[in-house]
Parts: C-alpha cells; sequence; structure tokens
C-alpha cells in the first residue's frame, strides 16, 4: 500500500523518516486549576516535548442528566455534573493558555468530545484536533473536525480494525494521524500490543503513533523503536494528587528521560545507508589485516 510518509503539524513534519512527535497529554491533570495547567506546561517544555494537549467537552452535550445527577464525590461538589463541571476551562482560561504556551514556544491542541468544543477550540488556532478513543465511532463529530481542514491524530483504543477501517474512511486519509492505544487507566504491559503499531502502518498506510497509559516508560520507548511517529503520554506534578487520570500519568522527572531517550533514539536510527564514518577509520587501519 502507497504510505503517506508525512504530516505537517505547526510547520512540523511529523512520519516517517521524522523526529519523533512527543505530547504531554495535561487532560484534566490541571484539577481545574490555571496555575497547575501552567506548571504542567512547564513540565513539558523543560522536557523538550513538541506539545501540550488537553480535553474540552459541553459537558450537558456529552454527559446525560442522570449521568450528571449520579453521586460522586469530588473537591467540587457531591455529584458527577459537579465534577465534570468543575474540571472544565472556559474561554478565559484558554485564552491565557493560547497566551502562555505562544510565550514559551510550545504548540497546544486538544480532545474535543462534541461539535460545539470543536468549534470553541477552532478559535485558538490549533495546529492540529486529537480524537478521543471514546468518539472514533461518533461519525458526525469525525466530519464535523474535517470541516476545518486541520491535521487529525485519532486514538484507537477500545476498538476493532473494522471500526477504524470505518473511521478512516469517513475522515479521508489526507493529514491523518492514527495513535495504537489502549484505554485502560493504567494498561497492563500484557495489554498493550505494541506491534499493533506496525498493523496499522501496514493497513492504512498513514503515520502511526502511540498514545500510552501504562505505569513506567520503557514501554513507550519501545513504541519508538517500533516506529511510533507520535507519543503522547499523560503527564503530572505528582501521581499521588488528587484525579482519575493521575495514577497512569507520568512524573516531571519521568517525561524528562522518555523525551531524552526517544531524542536519542531519533539521532541513532539514522538514515539506513550502511557506511563507513570517519571516526571508525584509525580504527580500520589498526586492526584490519586485509583492505
Amino acid at each position: 500500500m502507497e504510505h503517506q510518509k508525512t504530516v505537517e503539524i505547526g510547520k512540523k513534519l511529523v512520519g516517517d523518516g521524522q523526529p519523533c512527535y512527543i505530547v504531554a497529554e495535561i487532560g484534566i491533570n490541571h484539577n481545574g486549576s490555571l496555575d497547575i495547567a501552567k506548571q504542567l506546561i512547564d513540565v513539558a517544555v523543560e522536557s523538550g516535548c513538541d506539545a501540550v494537549k488537553f480535553q474540552k467537552r459541553t459537558v450537558e452535550t456529552v454527559y446525560t442528566p442522570e449521568e450528571l445527577a449520579r453521586p460522586r464525590e469530588s473537591p467540587f461538589g457531591p455529584t458527577n455534573g459537579d465534577l465534570k463541571r468543575g474540571l472544565e476551562f472556559g474561554y478565559k482560561e484558554y485564552r491565557e493558555i493560547d497566551r502562555y504556551c505562544e510565550q514559551k514556544r510550545i504548540h497546544w491542541f486538544a480532545s474535543c468530545w462534541d461539535e460545539e468544543s470543536v468549534n470553541f477550540m477552532e478559535k485558538f488556532d490549533p495546529p492540529c484536533f486529537k480524537v478521543a478513543s471514546a468518539c472514533l465511532t461518533d461519525d458526525s463529530l469525525l466530519r464535523h473536525h474535517r470541516k476545518y481542514g486541520r491535521p487529525i491524530l485519532l486514538s484507537t483504543g477500545m476498538s476493532e480494525i473494522k471500526q477504524i477501517e470505518h473511521a478512516v474512511q469517513v475522515l479521508g486519509k489526507e493529514q491523518l494521524i492514527l495513535l495504537h492505544c489502549t484505554s485502560t487507566y493504567p494498561s497492563k504491559p500484557e495489554e498493550l500490543n505494541l506491534r499493533t503499531i506496525l498493523t496499522l502502518k501496514e493497513k492504512f498506510g498513514v503515520p502511526v503513533g502511540y498514545s500510552g497509559h501504562e505505569v513506567g516508560l520503557p514501554t513507550s520507548f519501545a513504541a519508538a523503536v517500533l516506529g511510533a511517529c507520535v507519543i503522547e503520554r499523560h503527564i503530572t506534578l505528582d501521581r499521588a494528587m488528587w484525579g482519575s487520570d493521575q495514577a497512569a500519568s507520568v512524573e516531571p522527572q519521568g517525561i524528562k528521560r522518555l523525551v531524552r531517550d526517544v531524542r536519542e533514539l531519533d539521532l541513532a536510527l539514522g538514515d539506513g545507508v550502511k557506511r563507513v564514518y570517519a571516526s571508525e577509520i584509525p580504527i580500520m587501519e589498526k586492526l584490519r589485516r586485509a583492505r
């Protein structure tokens, strides 16, 4: 199958032969605090990540009244609705995030869970959109994303190949990156199935990355070794913080190590052309009997 080698995200080429595009998923780990969000942006910048990502929902659209009324204790109140509304940033907060990320020279974008949220995020001229695994089967939402003509990163957690095929048919392959994903928080190593990265590349002929929710770093590094052009991991200031996603997130020192190792891998992979390096010549002259 003819392979679409690269997709341009904010003037950076992402795909085959390009440096791995590393996304620090802030998601809802800001716990409704703009100050924590800025601290997490700082962590991503200091680590050398390419982008940070948030999540955006229109609460009354995404959740039913019954779900919002369900009892659920949180710092925001006694119901699930209190929690969901407390975790949502509005225009004022995202305007400041936009300003702050521009100042820090890092891309930012979001997973939008409904059409109104897509329209909201478009106001900030994002370099791309992310479609969450939970939204992969929502054809109307997929088509709405495409109206804006931006690159799309599509996570494929909790989906079979037939569902992914249908989503790709709806979206088209232009400016599309698939992200292999297992939607368990945290994911067990035996359920990561990293070889699916190779399967998706072969089957769909588009760039393929990896969105990880596992504990630890080696398997995310392994995804890069297997050819993932995007690595996305949730980040947190402290995994012991309150919040449903914190346990599946990476703390500041962890994301720094992951970025360092992936950047070294980018250098080490090379171009595949076998050559003799100048640094080898003195060794060759010293050790080879016959030339």
